[in-house]
């Protein structure tokens, strides 16, 4: 829908009307092509100014009709009727031109915007280009290197570089729309031949082969396999050296085959999918989406750790009041430099004053008795947190909210020490806490939805991606990460290499292998996890180990390397070698490849060839099947919770959907199969037995992601 009216005597006021973006949706643009064609009939109209309701020109098309039959006028030749104007139009950018949005400022002959307006061009990130002349126009307009940027990324850009750029004519901090007006009335019967970009000759540039190979390079390697960047910078190729027809008719071509492409579905289930996950129950069947949270205004920290750090920087961006506890003198110290430094880089890239005022230091525990809300991120060691939340159960002001950064213990176990469990959960960060988005909140069987919500909204203010999950060893990603790790280390026992299977896993789209990450992460902290476990046993020092452990196959390769002091990055070897400590250069190491070989013979393995594609199905099905267990137990409420957690948390690559997603395009069928086929030839590895709700849903009929809910609410009852 459109609004019209007239204005100041002589201006044509057009009013997008679709909260909350102004998203180009059939009625939308019809709106704009029967308001345009009345403005432009009416001789008292001089000028045209298109502005958007309620703060918000335009966040671009109406997602929602993806995937169905479009219907309404198309977009491309509403842009190019209004471009082809004879009276000027001028767009009134307030809060967003994002996408078509930005397509339909391009198509007005001037563009003014508020200084707080952000502006950009983010069809890739949906899997897709824009495809409304973007492609064509914005190149014409500020040149290819800068066009090509913005658009193979999808990034946003404040007004103020927009007009850098060239995008926008005026800025200002007034009411857009009046300035606007008052611009519209000045240019009305002026010349508007030099202002239609379509008609623009593309800005010449001294090598454009040179520069597109150079694109299509930083594009092959950033995207990993992602077919939207790649089709971007050809559209964008053929701005610079075609006529515009020709290059729209090429931009058309491209956007068809990414239509229908598997990565444009995927991207768009994660669009969706990253938006319910605010939306779901608990599997105790209290909904904590409809419980009100309670206001957190003031916070602590307990444990300045790299964790405690990133978390207590997070929570200062976000304007809240915190108490950063560190008993340890020294790395209080040390925590207090580091975290003053982290706020001045975040602050000098934001261009906003570092919020150091907003953090108090403290050595005694004692001075979080007045704050609403604890995160607890001391070493991970559960009868330390135990002893620690006894402490602030003791300390605290009633009401006041209890969590842990743990990545895995006994959220249960950690309430019972406290006064009140109910106010007892998890918030679990990822490193680096103040940048990854991922925030796993955890409840155990007595936190309350209050509690839940209070920390979902608390992840949501300080800009994470929040996903509720339950309680259990791991939680959701390190539960599934278990199995994925497993695999690789029994894939090596069996032939593979570190560089074969890493290859494999960062071709799928992966940016680190699975050894490779291992190394940046530490060796070591996995391996005192398994010490813990009791899975590092003394035989593993002599060599002469069993390769089971607690009735399970188990690889003790992970262990003989840390006994070798070989943690990874920060020793200089790990599963490759590097230069020196600290370096990012991972190298294949012939030290290692020699210990295989006599790991190998010594156990009496047979080495034969793995392919790529085993080393796919293995590591990755094994994982997809976990989470088919975690759905089964209810702790996570359905496969988008999954799979926005290992995108925003494991680096899953976007364009395949997340690992459940994944699974539903490759064929549940052909997942259970390849799972059975598996399983037979190493029954002593309980991740490949098919789980429950795998065979369910194969004997269902495999049905759509959006209808596995179904099943898996039959499957609890019967359970």
């Amino acid at each position: 829908m459109a609004q019209y009216t007239r204005v100041s005597g002589s201006v044509g006021l057009i009013t997008l009307q679709n909260p909350p973006v102004n998203a180009l949706s059939a009625a939308v643009r019809q709106g704009i092509v029967n308001t345009v064609q009345r403005a432009l009939s009416e001789p008292e109209v001089k000028s045209v100014v298109i502005c958007g309701q309620k703060g918000a020109f335009c966040g671009g098309a109406d997602i929602k009709e993806f995937g169905t039959n479009m219907s309404g006028p198309p977009l491309v030749p509403m842009i190019h009727a209004i471009e082809s104007a004879v009276k000027p139009v001028v767009a009134a950018i307030e809060g967003v031109a994002l996408g078509g949005g930005l397509e339909l400022a391009l198509g007005c002959h001037y563009r003014i915007a508020h200084s707080k307006a952000r502006l950009g061009l983010p069809e890739v990130t949906l899997g897709l280009l824009p495809a409304a002349g973007g492609t064509q126009r914005l190149p014409r307009l500020i040149g290819v290197p800068a066009a090509l940027d913005l658009i193979t990324t999808g990034r946003h850009v404040t007004a103020t570089e927009a007009l850098q750029l060239g995008i926008v004519d005026q800025i200002t901090d007034h009411n857009t729309v009046d300035v606007a007006v008052k611009f519209a009335l000045s240019v009305a019967g002026q010349s508007l031949d030099s202002r239609r970009i379509s008609s623009y000759p593309c800005p010449r540039h001294s090598d454009f082969d040179a520069l597109f190979e150079a694109a299509m390079q930083k594009v092959h390697q950033s995207a990993r396999g992602a077919i939207a960047p790649v089709a971007c910078v050809q559209a964008v190729r053929a701005a610079a050296t075609l006529p515009y027809s020709q290059g729209m008719e090429r931009e058309k071509e491209l956007m068809a085959t990414l239509f229908t492409s598997g990565q444009a579905r995927a991207l768009q289930y994660c669009f969706f999918a990253q938006r319910a996950v605010g939306r779901w129950s608990m599997s105790s069947g209290a909904r904590w989406d409809t419980s009100k949270p309670r206001p957190v205004h003031k916070a602590a920290v307990i444990g300045l750790g790299t964790m405690g750090r990133g978390i207590a920087v997070a929570l200062a961006q976000a304007g809240l009041s915190v108490v950063a506890v560190e008993t340890q003198e020294k790395q209080l110290i040390e925590a207090k430099q580091a975290v003053t430094g982290m706020l001045e880089r975040g602050a000098k890239r934001r261009g906003v004053t570092p919020a150091l005022d907003k953090i108090t230091y403290s050595p005694n525990i004692q001075n979080v008795a007045d704050v609403d809300l604890i995160i607890e991120a001391v070493f991970e060691d559960m009868a330390l947190k135990e002893k620690v939340f006894k402490q602030l159960s003791a300390v605290c002001k009633p009401g006041t909210f209890l969590c842990t950064n743990t990545s895995g213990l006994d959220i249960n176990r950690l309430a019972s020490q406290t006064c009140n469990p109910e106010l007892v959960v998890g918030m679990h960060f990822f490193a680096p806490a103040h940048v990854m988005k991922l925030l796993e909140v955890v409840y155990g069987p007595r936190s309350s939805p209050h509690a839940v919500a209070t920390a979902m909204h608390l992840g949501k203010k300080i800009g994470k991606v929040s996903v509720a999950v339950g309680n259990c060893r791991g939680f959701v990603g390190n539960r599934m990460l278990k199995p994925y790790l497993e695999q690789a280390l029994f894939l090596l026992e069996e032939g593979a290499t570190p560089e074969q299977v890493d290859q494999a896993l960062e071709e799928f789209g992966f940016a680190m292998g699975v050894f490779r990450m291992s190394d940046l992460s530490g060796l070591d902290v996995g391996w005192r996890v398994r010490k813990a476990d009791g899975l590092v046993t003394s035989d593993a020092t002599t060599g002469q180990q069993a390769r089971i452990r607690q009735g399970h196959r188990y690889s003790p390769l992970g262990d003989l390397l840390c006994e070798q002091g070989r943690f990874g990055q920060k020793t200089g070897r790990g599963w490759y070698q590097y230069d020196k400590p600290g370096s990012r250069v991972a190298k294949p190491d012939p030290w290692l490849q020699n210990f295989l070989e006599e790991y190998r013979a010594r156990h009496g393995l047979v080495v034969r060839r793995i392919d790529h594609q085993e080393v796919l199905e293995r590591c990755l099905y094994s994982l997809i099947n976990e989470g088919f267990r975690i759905l089964e137990d209810g702790i996570a409420a359905g496969p988008e919770d999954i799979d926005v957690i290992y995108m925003f948390g494991y680096s899953w690559p976007r364009h395949r959907g997340g690992p459940m997603f994944y699974a539903s395009m490759v064929g549940l069928a052909r997942v259970l199969e390849r799972l059975e086929y598996y399983h037979q030839a190493h029954p002593d590895v309980p991740s490949l037995h098919p789980s429950t709700l795998l065979r369910k849903l194969v004997a269902n009929g495999s049905p759509p992601i959006h209808k596995w809910r179904e099943v898996i609410k039959k499957l609890h009852s019967q359970l």
